[in-house]
């Protein structure tokens, strides 16, 4: 592939018990432009539990790292990217340790990402990874072990401990350099000039190579009375670089241009333009038909004017990352370019539909079953989000979609933010320039901290507009100027005298409506299953259209069912009697 790095590899096995073998191996070369965005990995791993259960871990450990860290958004640097795995997958297997007995999911753990013309190295434990540039062969993985009794223990790795410590190194690549990955157990074994004279010997073949390495170590730890250790080498040789090149300021990751303008009836990249949807503000928005296929696609392209700024080109790659990698059918989809890039732009399916007010104004007679259905469908839309640690942070009827079946489809992710990696300034800035809805969490104009709550909110005001046709807090956000202000909202109950709606729903939309953050729900769920007890409670559909309800009360609600259970049961001796 044009501007990717090229190498080659090979691994070798020899285990003196294979059924005490801690130690596993990978290598993954992507062969589409991932190569070129995230780099190509080499992972070696090395349990240190007996237990038959616990040795899975160094497995694990490295097929969850190679997934996670290819899930990741491509706009993220390699120590961005690898470090949140990594730590995802210490924490991943320190808890499984409590359900083990006898050992515990504990793994030493080397990565080395290889991207453009340098080397990325993550270690944590004994593992040992070495460097071979012509006749000089050097270590340069740093060994986290303890000495007990003459025995070498790991004294960091992951799963140990709650928190991991983990080593990072950069080093600039050659043409020619090689990396020899293996374990612990084949300290003492051989010597650096075997090790730099076999793979000389059979540098044709880096899997001959490790193969003759693994069985050189073994016989040599046989003839030393080494018993039930498992050798495994790995080499990773880099064929060729990428040529350097310096970057233009208006040129962005994949060293794509940023698109000109387009007009309506324009043919760019093989697709007419049919309609500028977008014209100003930070994106450009066009409904275009793909010329072979005639299908109707989203085209979403930078901002011309905004394309000196990295900052924003990266969140803009955050937004296709979010189309691509989000997988729910609330979620509007990205559509593969089956053609060569030329341009930094990305495609979305066309969703064949209306906006939710436009679909609340032709029917306005909808029952109180259908408005919590799309209630329904769009927490599972932003729980996807959520689950990716993605806010959404415009959750407001003019993204909201439902398409011919009434499928709610949550669109636009001009203000999608991360969790723990972009700041909190960040995350309020991109609101604020779009501009805050009545919808938006009060934090925004306070600029409180930001987090999964702040989506709850804005969920919630949609689900309460949707149901009473106003806001719970009159102009909501958009009059909160100051703390005062924030005590000062009051929620304005949905329930009226005569109505027939459950209470629990007014409980529900209150709780995730407060006005300070921490006291609402902990987790979307909540607000979920509140949403199904007033569907339980209905016994069919809400006669009332108006959906005038009866005050809620402010009561224990345990307590409330507690006492309607009390008169059923009455009512219910009450006729047998009769």
């Amino acid at each position: 592939m044009e501007h990717a790095i090229q190498l080659s590899y090979g691994q070798a096995f020899v285990a003196t018990d294979k059924r005490h073998h801690r130690s596993s191996m990978a290598v993954q070369v992507p062969v589409d432009d991932t190569l070129v965005s995230q780099g190509a990995c080499a992972l070696i791993a090395d349990s240190t539990s007996k237990n038959a259960i616990a040795r899975q871990a160094g497995d694990l450990s490295i097929r969850g790292f190679l997934a996670d860290y290819y899930s990741t958004p491509e706009h993220w640097d390699v120590k961005t990217a690898a470090t949140r795995v990594l730590r995802a997958l210490n924490g991943w297997c320190f808890s499984q340790s409590r359900f083990v007995k006898g050992g515990g999911y504990v793994s030493s753990l080397s990565a080395l990402v290889l991207k453009e013309r340098q080397a990325h190295l993550f270690h944590a434990g004994d593992t040992l990874v070495f460097r071979l540039r012509g006749a000089e062969f050097e270590q340069i993985s740093r060994d986290h072990v303890t000495d007990i009794g003459g025995y070498l223990y790991p004294s960091r790795a992951l799963g140990m401990d709650a928190s991991v410590d983990i080593d990072y190194l950069t080093l600039p690549l050659k043409q020619g350099d090689i990396f020899l990955f293996t374990t612990q157990a084949v300290r003492g074994t051989l010597l650096p000039s075997d090790y730099v004279s076999e793979i000389r010997r059979h540098a044709h073949s880096l899997d001959e190579a490790c193969r003759y390495l693994a069985k050189a170590a073994a016989e040599r730890a046989s003839e030393r009375g080494y018993d039930g250790h498992s050798f495994c080498f790995q080499m990773v040789r880099v064929d060729q670089l990428p040529e350097e090149r310096v970057e233009a300021p208006n040129l962005h990751y994949g060293k794509l241009p940023i698109p000109p303008e387009l007009n309506e009836g324009d043919r760019f990249e093989g697709f007419e333009v049919l309609e500028g949807l977008s014209p100003r503000g930070k994106a450009r928005v066009y409904r275009v038909r793909d010329i072979d296929s005639g299908q109707h696609l989203i085209m979403k392209t930078p901002s011309p004017e905004l394309a000196l700024k990295d900052t924003y080109l990266k969140h803009f790659m955050l937004q296709q990352w979010v189309a691509e990698r989000i997988n729910s059918p609330f979620i509007v989809k990205s559509v593969a370019q089956k053609r060569p890039r030329r341009y930094l732009y990305y495609l979305m399916e066309n969703v064949e539909g209306e906006r939710l007010s436009t679909w609340l104004e032709r029917h306005p007679n909808a029952t109180l079953a259908q408005r919590l259905d799309i209630a329904q469908q769009l927490c599972k839309a932003v729980h996807a989000l959520n689950r990716k640690n993605v806010l959404h942070q415009r959750i407001c009827p003019s993204n909201i979609m439902l398409d011919q079946h009434d499928q709610v489809i949550l669109i636009d992710f001009g203000t999608c933010h991360f969790l723990e990696q972009d700041s909190q300034e960040t995350a309020r800035e991109l609101v604020r320039e779009v501009g805050l809805t009545p919808h938006s969490a009060p934090e925004y104009a306070l600029d409180g901290n930001i987090s999964r709550r702040s989506d709850q909110y804005s969920l919630a005001s949609v689900i309460y507009w949707m149901i009473a046709g106003h806001l719970p807090y009159g102009e909501g956000v958009l009059a909160v100027k100051s703390e005062a202000d924030l005590e000062a909202m009051t929620y304005t109950p949905l329930s009226k005298p005569g109505s027939v709606l459950p209470p629990v729903l007014d409980e529900t939309l209150e709780r995730a409506l407060m006005p300070k953050k921490p006291l609402r729900f902990r987790r979307l769920s909540e607000l979920v299953y509140g949403l199904k007890l007033t569907r339980q409670a209905m016994h069919g559909p809400v006669k009332d259209d108006s959906l005038d309800v009866e005050p809620a009360s402010l009561g224990d609600p345990a307590r409330r069912w507690k006492w309607l259970t009390g008169l059923l049961i009455i009512a219910l001796i009450a006729s047998f009697w009769l």
